[in-house]
């Protein structure tokens, strides 16, 4: 009778998961590649201004800025995801790194790495993908990711680390995680790392109340009522990373709503739509850095996902944020 009780009560408890976590996506739906005719967008409020982080480690507001600019562009075809290689690589030398072509089945990744001071090895990864859908020049998405990294590459260069650092921009996110999946593939890499932080869209915020949207049952409290807040989804076997999100000096920055995903996204498949799941799947921590996408901004996969449509606050508070958890785990044993 006992243990007939204790089954129950675990099936109870499964169908409970399951039926919660449908639909529980904060980020890209991967459906269609096809741009759709959206409605008029309304004038977002002024947003609020821009708040000076006192830091060794600050990011240039100028120069975050001017990567969107250069990237306005769509990167869809081989000839402008080359175009976009060859920007990402000039930067990356110009902060006295060494990047790598990693070619694979229709694309080409980008790797960099400058190694920490601690003979361990142990290292940190921060991806994003440069690909686009057609007909979007995609700043937020993910041109805004691809700033940061670059940003990070920049401050990074000359900050020396017990961990090494490791940074990839991802081709063919877009046509199924393809980059990313090739990534993974490396085992011998793997072997050193001890964790990965991926952005998806980390550009664009509203300021009116109601203007983000919710999945039915999703299991967490939101900071606001307001879509002014990051999203950093991570795998529960792995909080330590989310625990650097928590942690970070975020005064004066946008607030972090951390959600912990059990069973690597086993009972929630929406939350592997993204360049963390190929690493989820290899038993590697992994957090995705979002905006939320399509349930906060009318321009996803759309032609206006242009510079003038970033919120600028935002995304140098974001990028900060970023910035602070990179440091936290680069210098944590």
């Amino acid at each position: 009778m006992m243990k007939k009780r204790i089954w129950l009560t675990l099936l109870v408890l499964v169908v409970v998961v399951i039926v919660g976590s449908r639909s529980s996506a904060f980020f890209e739906q991967r459906s269609s590649p096809e741009i759709v005719e959206s409605a008029p967008v309304a004038t977002p409020p002024p947003q609020p201004e821009l708040q000076e982080v006192k830091d060794e480690l600050q990011v240039s507001v100028d120069k975050l800025l001017a990567h969107i600019q250069q990237l306005n562009f769509q990167r869809y075809t081989k000839t402008e995801r080359s175009r976009t290689r060859t920007y990402i690589i000039n930067e990356l030398r110009k902060s006295g790194w060494t990047p790598k072509l990693e070619k694979f089945s229709g694309g080409v990744n980008v790797f960099a790495e400058r190694p920490g001071t601690d003979n361990t090895g142990d290292a940190i990864l921060v991806a994003a993908h440069y690909d686009t859908v057609v007909g979007s020049p995609g700043a937020d998405d993910n041109a805004s990711g691809v700033a940061v990294i670059l940003e990070i590459a920049r401050l990074f260069a000359s900050h020396p680390t017990p961990r090494t650092l490791q940074l990839a921009f991802f081709d063919l996110e877009e046509a199924g995680l393809v980059g990313s999946k090739a990534f993974v593939t490396n085992t011998q890499r793997l072997e050193k790392l001890r964790g990965v932080i991926v952005m998806d869209m980390v550009g664009y915020a509203c300021y009116t109340a109601g203007c983000q949207q919710y999945p039915p049952g999703l299991p967490v409290t939101p900071p606001s009522d307001k879509g002014d807040f990051l999203v950093a989804v991570g795998d529960i076997e792995n909080l330590s990373l989310l625990k650097a999100f928590n942690h970070a000096d975020t005064k004066n920055l946008p607030s972090v709503l951390t959600i912990p995903i059990p069973l690597k996204g086993l009972l929630t498949p929406d939350t592997l739509r993204s360049d963390h799941a190929p690493f989820w799947y290899q038993g590697i921590g992994a957090v995705l850095v979002t905006d939320t996408a399509n349930l906060r901004t009318p321009h996803y996969h759309q032609p206006t996902d242009t510079p003038s449509n970033i919120e600028q606050a935002f995304f140098v508070g974001a990028a900060q944020i970023v910035v602070n958890a990179v440091n936290t785990l680069v210098n944590s044993q």
